[in-house]
């Protein structure tokens, strides 16, 4: 018998290609549900861009952050803190307070690990002037 092809099919593969730090095959699987006329959702984004940030590719993390943003995908504080983090590890800090703005324009909550990532950001890079702290 054959598996179905449906979002939470899609999801539980791609979950399990996070865990098993898969994040090649983790993307693969994202492109043939799109293929597949699969609906994404936030947990399809999360556990992807997540694969991408641990397997290193932090690139291809902030690829699947933008794609989740123009698909107007719903997101959480742990998509923009895997996206915070990703654009950290790259060295693009204007990014990650980019990121910190939309965060707090969505009026996301701001738990312990994303004011962790926010105070990283700032010891590395010079904080953009234009950027207000999130309130």
């Amino acid at each position: 018998q054959q598996l179905e092809k449906n979002t939470i099919s899609f999801n539980a593969a791609i979950s399990a290609c996070e865990k098993g730090c898969e994040w090649e095959k983790a993307l693969h699987l994202v492109h043939q549900s799109s293929l597949s006329h699969v609906e994404h959702n936030i947990i399809t984004f999360n556990a992807a861009i997540s694969a991408c940030e641990k397997g290193g590719d932090w690139g291809k993390a902030l690829e699947l952050f933008n794609w989740m943003m123009h698909a107007k995908v719903e997101s959480d504080g742990i998509t923009f803190n895997i996206a915070i983090s990703a654009c950290e590890r790259r060295g693009e800090w204007e990014k990650a307070w980019q990121l910190h703005a939309a965060m707090a324009q969505n009026v996301l909550e701001f738990d312990t690990m994303h004011l962790y990532t926010a105070i990283s950001v700032s010891e590395q890079g010079e904080i953009p002037c234009s950027w207000a702290w999130p309130r």
